[in-house]
Protein backbone atom coordinates (compact mmCIF):
# COMPACT_ATOMS: atom_id res chain seq x y z
CA UNK A 1 0.00 0.00 0.00
CA UNK A 2 1.41 3.41 -0.84
CA UNK A 3 0.88 5.90 1.53
CA UNK A 4 2.13 9.89 1.99
CA UNK A 5 2.65 10.46 5.48
CA UNK A 6 2.78 14.46 6.65
CA UNK A 7 2.05 16.21 9.80
CA UNK A 8 -1.99 16.87 10.17
CA UNK A 9 -3.63 19.89 9.89
CA UNK A 10 -6.96 21.15 11.60
CA UNK A 11 -9.06 20.04 8.21
CA UNK A 12 -7.78 16.66 8.65
CA UNK A 13 -9.55 16.09 12.38
CA UNK A 14 -12.93 14.99 11.19
CA UNK A 15 -10.89 11.79 8.92
CA UNK A 16 -9.21 11.65 11.86
CA UNK A 17 -11.85 11.09 14.50
CA UNK A 18 -13.73 8.78 11.67
CA UNK A 19 -10.74 6.48 11.62
CA UNK A 20 -10.28 6.73 15.65
CA UNK A 21 -14.26 6.14 16.42
CA UNK A 22 -13.86 3.05 13.61
CA UNK A 23 -11.32 1.55 14.83
CA UNK A 24 -12.15 1.98 18.70
CA UNK A 25 -15.92 0.56 18.49
CA UNK A 26 -14.03 -2.20 17.02
CA UNK A 27 -12.45 -2.79 19.93
CA UNK A 28 -14.79 -2.29 22.62
CA UNK A 29 -17.99 -2.00 21.15
CA UNK A 30 -20.00 -1.62 24.49
CA UNK A 31 -18.67 2.48 24.71
CA UNK A 32 -20.25 5.16 22.23
CA UNK A 33 -17.31 6.20 20.73
CA UNK A 34 -19.18 7.93 18.19
CA UNK A 35 -20.39 10.41 21.02
CA UNK A 36 -16.78 10.78 22.00
CA UNK A 37 -16.06 12.69 18.59
CA UNK A 38 -16.40 16.35 20.01
CA UNK A 39 -14.15 15.53 23.14
CA UNK A 40 -11.63 13.89 20.73
CA UNK A 41 -11.66 16.62 18.77
CA UNK A 42 -10.86 19.22 20.89
CA UNK A 43 -8.22 16.62 22.59
CA UNK A 44 -6.19 16.40 19.28
CA UNK A 45 -6.05 20.20 19.42
CA UNK A 46 -5.25 20.18 22.96
CA UNK A 47 -2.72 17.27 22.42
CA UNK A 48 -0.79 19.83 19.33
CA UNK A 49 -1.09 22.68 21.71
CA UNK A 50 0.54 20.84 24.15
CA UNK A 51 3.41 20.07 21.58
CA UNK A 52 2.89 17.10 19.83
CA UNK A 53 3.33 16.34 16.31
CA UNK A 54 0.21 14.99 14.56
CA UNK A 55 1.01 12.75 11.69
CA UNK A 56 -1.64 10.96 9.36
CA UNK A 57 -0.89 8.46 6.82
CA UNK A 58 -3.09 8.74 3.58
CA UNK A 59 -3.47 6.58 0.87
CA UNK A 60 -3.49 7.68 -3.19
CA UNK A 61 -6.84 8.93 -2.85
CA UNK A 62 -6.11 11.20 -0.38
CA UNK A 63 -7.97 9.62 2.38
CA UNK A 64 -7.00 8.89 6.22
CA UNK A 65 -5.69 5.74 7.48
CA UNK A 66 -4.04 6.15 10.22
CA UNK A 67 -2.32 8.97 12.57
CA UNK A 68 -0.20 8.87 15.30
CA UNK A 69 0.15 11.67 18.06
CA UNK A 70 4.11 12.15 19.15
CA UNK A 71 5.15 14.54 21.82
CA UNK A 72 9.35 15.07 21.58
CA UNK A 73 9.01 17.03 24.82
CA UNK A 74 7.24 14.80 27.06
CA UNK A 75 8.60 11.35 24.80
CA UNK A 76 5.11 10.64 24.86
CA UNK A 77 2.68 8.44 22.05
CA UNK A 78 -0.49 9.26 23.44
CA UNK A 79 -2.66 7.89 20.33
CA UNK A 80 -1.52 5.43 17.15
CA UNK A 81 -4.93 4.82 15.51
CA UNK A 82 -4.80 2.96 11.63
CA UNK A 83 -8.38 2.27 9.93
CA UNK A 84 -10.08 -1.08 10.04
CA UNK A 85 -9.25 -1.39 6.40
CA UNK A 86 -5.41 -1.91 6.64
CA UNK A 87 -4.66 -3.02 10.03
CA UNK A 88 -2.03 -5.33 9.96
CA UNK A 89 -1.00 -3.78 6.43
CA UNK A 90 2.25 -1.75 7.90
CA UNK A 91 0.43 1.54 8.79
CA UNK A 92 0.79 1.65 12.25
CA UNK A 93 4.53 0.38 11.86
CA UNK A 94 5.31 3.34 9.65
CA UNK A 95 3.53 5.81 12.12
CA UNK A 96 5.57 4.49 15.35
CA UNK A 97 8.94 4.50 12.95
CA UNK A 98 8.08 7.92 12.47
CA UNK A 99 7.49 8.78 16.08
CA UNK A 100 10.31 7.41 17.06
CA UNK A 101 12.56 9.46 14.40
CA UNK A 102 10.54 12.58 16.07
CA UNK A 103 11.65 11.63 19.97
CA UNK A 104 15.12 9.35 19.25
CA UNK A 105 15.52 9.45 22.96
CA UNK A 106 13.14 7.62 23.67
CA UNK A 107 9.03 7.05 23.95
CA UNK A 108 6.26 6.24 26.65
CA UNK A 109 3.18 5.03 25.82
CA UNK A 110 -0.12 3.34 27.55
CA UNK A 111 -1.99 0.69 25.43
CA UNK A 112 -5.19 -1.37 26.83
CA UNK A 113 -4.42 -4.75 28.05
CA UNK A 114 -6.97 -6.34 26.21
CA UNK A 115 -5.73 -4.88 22.51
CA UNK A 116 -3.12 -7.40 22.07
CA UNK A 117 -2.61 -6.21 18.59
CA UNK A 118 -1.54 -2.97 19.56
CA UNK A 119 0.93 -4.53 22.42
CA UNK A 120 2.36 -7.36 20.06
CA UNK A 121 3.62 -3.91 17.41
CA UNK A 122 4.83 -2.42 20.75
CA UNK A 123 6.76 -5.59 22.05
CA UNK A 124 7.86 -5.97 18.20
CA UNK A 125 9.24 -2.38 17.99
CA UNK A 126 11.33 -2.72 21.59
CA UNK A 127 9.15 -1.34 23.93
CA UNK A 128 8.87 -3.11 27.07
CA UNK A 129 6.22 -3.10 29.57
CA UNK A 130 7.39 -0.74 32.75
CA UNK A 131 3.81 -1.10 34.60
CA UNK A 132 0.49 -1.46 34.73
CA UNK A 133 -2.71 0.51 35.94
CA UNK A 134 -6.01 1.64 34.91
CA UNK A 135 -7.45 4.19 32.46
CA UNK A 136 -8.89 7.04 33.75
CA UNK A 137 -10.90 7.32 30.70
CA UNK A 138 -12.64 3.95 30.38
CA UNK A 139 -11.77 2.12 33.67
CA UNK A 140 -9.58 -0.70 31.66
CA UNK A 141 -6.59 -2.28 32.95
CA UNK A 142 -3.31 -1.00 31.03
CA UNK A 143 0.22 -1.75 30.21
CA UNK A 144 2.57 1.13 30.71
CA UNK A 145 5.68 0.84 28.28
CA UNK A 146 8.74 2.43 27.72
CA UNK A 147 11.16 2.34 24.57
CA UNK A 148 14.36 3.68 25.58
CA UNK A 149 15.29 5.24 22.55
CA UNK A 150 17.47 4.59 19.01
CA UNK A 151 20.97 5.60 21.06
CA UNK A 152 20.24 3.36 24.06
CA UNK A 153 19.20 6.55 25.69
CA UNK A 154 17.36 6.35 29.18
CA UNK A 155 13.63 8.37 29.21
CA UNK A 156 13.60 10.82 31.74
Amino acid sequence: MTLSIREADDRDFAAMVDVWAEAWTALLPHIDFDARRPWFTQYLGTLRQEGAILLAAFDAADRVQGFVTVDPGKQEVDQLVTALAVQRRGVGRQLLHLAKERSPVGLSLTVNVMNTRALGLYLSEGFVVVGDGVSSRSGLPVHHMRWTGSEGHALV
